[in-house]
């Protein structure tokens, strides 16, 4: 059995540097949780600060061949990756849903969006050598200019536990499209299906240490890869507490930083609104992998006369969602990935008590075990409230009437974030005139939150620094060089 999937009795101790699973330098070991069963399925070595100095050297040492290597040739590199999580789609799928919770159904719809961003960067690799040497106009009769870009360097790629397989794809691919190297963590909550890369890349053919993936903590792999030395470049995905610290560590030699961090998404329903396509567009919002994202659309600002009829939906669609095991098909919501997340949600739910914020929402019996936290709707959420303000991470929703358009966009943007929001309206031209006035990098009119890879992603304000996916997700691992020389007689 694939050392990726052979999860319930060994210890997973090493480290993949150099296309080879290597011993850690450390001895630490931490499990991995079943979130759903409660139970330990996995023990695995947390790294140390010596694994990453192993495993930057080895990108180190390839980084001149892995540039070297012509743009389409890399591309096929990519489709190969992309092959190799396409034949193992379903045991990554089950794997996937059994480390992290979420329902089989949106752990199959993660794979096709990573083996998507595997195939678009293949392209985009193609269409880079392409454009290699553009002839630019120098300005001046006797001179021309042409543009190259190179790769920025040995990059080190920090993803979340919410998205396996999806986030690193994101990162990974224009990386390797745009010839850097890599130094890879994964979140040790959810290491299991990202170690199938290491398999995959050994089997694709690339050069040993294009890829390197150290398991572990922020303290013994997150922090000492950010300052390290022989990173050229960082990015991450994930809070704004963690975000800072790796932009404070970036700025020591002025490196360049990716981050992609937290939201408090709105949602915005006008009075002309479909109601069943505001109602169903607030849910999957909201309850998504256990409202686990960071476009959530955790805030509903609703026309007030609208307002009743769209919270008594809500509430209605909330209590009739199935939670209980994500294998089993017909499950709706899933556990949340942690005991530490399923508590700090619930203590936003105490909070919302003591604040006198009650929820309509019929109370789930939840299932006897798993980190499950039943959805629900408050109603009229002060802004000042720390429910309105805050990123719950969970399935838990905010909601106030406005007036008019320009209430629900004044407090549409009433946030120190800027990641996301939606817009459900009658009329198509009034959403988007809406959407052009939000304070958000990610809008979505009368549609469900889609990502593809050609499009992009990103936030303002304190969402992050910078865009992933499409051509600005490889122009970030890309550094524009212009040669300027006399005319050819």
């Amino acid at each position: 059995m694939p050392a990726y999937i052979n999860v319930c009795k060994d210890t997973l101790s090493d480290q993949f540097i150099d296309n080879a699973w290597v011993p850690s330098k450390s001895k630490t070991r931490r499990p991995v949780l079943d979130p759903y069963q409660e139970t330990h399925i996995a023990e695995v070595t947390y790294g140390d600060p010596a694994d990453v100095d192993a495993a930057v050297s080895a990108a180190r040492r390839a980084l001149p061949g892995w540039q070297a290597t012509p743009e389409a040739r890399r591309g096929e590199y990519l489709e190969a990756i992309a092959a190799g999580l396409e034949t193992r789609r379903q045991a990554l799928a089950e794997l996937s849903s059994r480390n992290n919770g979420k329902p089989l159904a949106e752990a199959y719809q993660d794979l096709d969006d990573a083996i998507a961003c595997y195939r678009h960067y293949a392209q985009a690799a193609v269409a880079l050598g392409q454009r290699q040497g553009t002839v630019e106009d120098a300005d001046q009769p006797d001179l021309e200019a042409r543009h190259y870009w190179d790769a920025i360097g040995v990059v080190g790629l920090i993803t979340p536990w919410n998205f396996p397989l999806v986030s690193s794809a994101w990162k990974l691919a224009p990386a390797l499209a745009a010839g850097c190297t890599v130094v890879f963590k994964p979140s040790e909550i959810t290491p299991l299906p990202e170690r199938a890369l290491a398999e995959i890349v050994i089997e694709a053919g690339l050069p040993p240490g294009v890829f390197n993936l150290l398991q572990g903590d922020g303290e013994g792999i997150g922090a000492p890869l950010s300052r390290h030395p022989g990173i050229d470049k960082l990015s991450f995905t994930g809070s704004n507490p963690v975000g800072e610290a790796v932009m404070r560590a970036a700025a020591q030699g002025v490196r360049p930083v990716s981050l992609e961090l937290g939201g408090k998404s709105p949602i915005l329903v006008t009075e002309d609104a479909d109601l069943a396509l505001a109602r169903d567009l607030v849910i999957a919002g909201i309850c998504y992998n256990a409202g686990q994202m960071c476009s959530a659309t955790s805030r509903l600002l609703v026309h007030e006369r609208l307002a009743d009829e769209l919270y008594a939906a809500i509430d209605a669609a909330m209590a009739e969602l199935r939670l209980g095991d994500p294998l089993t098909a017909g499950t709706d919501m899933g556990p949340l990935v942690s005991a530490t997340q399923r508590d700090r949600v619930q203590g936003y739910v105490a909070l919302a008590e003591e604040q006198g914020l009650g929820s309509e929402t019929l109370t789930h019996a939840l299932p006897e075990q798993g980190f499950f936290v039943a959805p629900r709707l408050y109603r009229e959420v002060p802004t000042t409230s720390r429910l309105w303000q805050e990123e719950i991470f969970g399935p838990v929703l905010c909601a106030r009437r406005v007036a008019d358009d320009a209430e629900a966009i004044a407090l549409a943007n009433d946030s120190d974030f800027g990641l996301a929001a939606t817009v459900v309206a009658g009329d198509p031209d009034r959403a988007e005139a809406i959407a052009r006035r939000l304070e958000a990098g990610n809008v979505w009119c009368n549609s469900d939150q889609i990502a593809p890879p050609q499009g992009s992603w990103g936030g303002m304000k304190r969402s992050g620094i910078g865009r992933e996916l499409g051509d600005a997700g490889l122009d970030a691992y890309l550094e524009l060089k212009r040669i300027t020389r006399p005319l050819r007689a």
